[in-house]
């Protein structure tokens, strides 16, 4: 449908990164929703339409991007909605493909490998 923008939702503790996610997507016509973290980021499912993709961190306060991932996985109305790690962990690659990622950005990120990335998923 024209004039609907695809969700993607964040799930980021670090606000001026959120802040930068939100409008390089913004601009390519995705809305963004930000959560800081992932027991937010479960309510939020919760209780929204599914948003096409989930951009997550891994190191968040409360619960982190491993236990999300984890909840996630175990509730079949959520489970298959994709996600991208996002984090500056050296070893987020492999982080990613031991969570079933389906992709991964390691910070800091190039805003357009971070639209390709959203493009190609959603």
């Amino acid at each position: 449908m024209e004039g609907v923008r695809k969700t993607v939702l964040l799930v980021e503790d670090d606000r001026e990164f959120s802040e930068s996610v939100a409008y390089a997507l913004g601009e390519s016509g995705y809305r963004v929703d930000c959560v800081h973290d992932g027991e937010v980021a479960l309510e939020y499912l919760q209780s929204n339409p599914a948003p096409c993709l989930i951009l997550l961190d891994l190191m968040m306060p409360g619960m982190n991007g491993w236990q999300f991932r984890q909840r996630q996985a175990e509730d079949e109305a959520i489970s298959r909605i994709p996600v991208v790690i996002v984090s500056a962990d050296s070893r987020a690659h492999e982080h990613a493909r031991a969570l079933g990622a389906s992709g991964c950005l390691r910070k800091p990120i190039r805003l357009d490998d971070l639209i390709e990335s959203v493009e190609r998923v959603c």
